[in-house]
């Protein structure tokens, strides 16, 4: 039991629309760490791929993140971001964009 209260869970973080973020917020995966950062970003037509590559670079240094789900025509956006990230943790993980409208 003392072994189990001293494990702390990873979480799963979201960079996407906002309909994929707050379908995962509402399955209760939301989270502001002790700096304030929350463990997800909304993308819309608005938003520079500068932000999303630091977003993305930001979750991949946080040691309490495990998986980076993110929206297939988000990551085509910073697909070289995400091809030079070769460690097993974060394991990036994408949506693809059919399955999220339909």
């Amino acid at each position: 039991m003392a072994l189990h209260a001293a494990m702390k869970g990873k979480l799963i973080s979201v960079i996407g629309d906002e309909d994929t973020c707050v379908g995962f917020l509402l399955g209760g995966i939301g989270e502001i760490n002790k700096n304030r950062h929350p463990n997800f970003m909304v993308v819309d037509k608005n938003t520079a791929v500068s932000e999303i590559e630091d977003c993305f670079k930001r979750f991949i240094k946080r040691d309490d993140i495990d998986i980076i789900l993110i929206n297939q025509n988000v990551a085509e956006l910073i697909r070289h971001v995400i091809d030079s990230h070769v460690a097993p943790v974060p394991a990036g993980m994408f949506n693809p964009e059919d399955l999220v409208r339909n």
